[in-house]
């Protein structure tokens, strides 16, 4: 299950009017630790922003995130489902954090339900807010991110032909060993005494 961490950076961005404005951002990052959400970050962005700051990381409770790639603004979905608590036995509430890439509320709660159901448990989407996230990061280990930068080349193996020929078998001399055993049986010819 990944573990998603919410990054703030912040930096300079200059204007069409030459002016240079701050700057802050928030970007969702799937990684392991607070310092590989960092280091994952400095990756990501280094190359399209050079100098920037990062404000904050914090864990994040996301559950799932649904990417459509037609748009770029993302809502935060809060599911509410009945279900049995494992410890008691009894029926508890319990509630869920999902991010969605939509256009717009509608369309963040139909893209929900649509991958929700596939769900038996009845939920209730109860909370749909716009998220201030620009982007989300998901987990690329670092040989696939060297080899989508071009630092590192993909080996190609060669292709190993597995089917074999059956080699044709040259017959040199068929011995008939019954016809070998009645020859030496005719009669006339006397068998060698044990």
């Amino acid at each position: 299950m990944a573990t998603w961490f919410q990054c703030k950076i912040q930096y300079a961005k200059f204007l069409e009017n030459d002016k240079m404005k701050m700057v802050s951002e928030t970007y969702l990052v799937d990684a392991v630790s607070f310092t590989d959400a960092e280091a994952r970050l400095y990756r990501s962005l280094g190359s399209s922003i050079p100098d920037f700051l990062i404000q904050s990381v914090s864990k994040t409770g996301f559950k799932e995130i649904f990417n459509y790639e037609d748009c770029e603004t993302w809502y935060k979905c809060k599911i509410a489902y009945h279900d049995v608590d494992e410890s008691s036995g009894k029926e508890k509430r319990f509630t869920s954090l999902m991010l969605v890439s939509a256009q717009n509320c509608r369309q963040a709660i139909e893209r929900i339900d649509e991958q929700l159901k596939s769900w038996v448990i009845p939920y209730e989407i109860t909370d749909v807010n716009l998220s201030p996230i620009v982007e989300v990061i998901p987990y690329i280990s670092e040989e696939e991110e060297m080899i989508q930068s071009g630092r590192l080349k993909r080996v190609q193996t060669p292709e190993i032909d597995d089917t074999f020929e059956l080699e044709s078998e040259e017959v040199i001399e068929e011995i008939d060993l019954e016809s070998d055993a009645s020859e030496s049986e005719q009669p006339g010819k006397a068998s060698p005494a044990i």
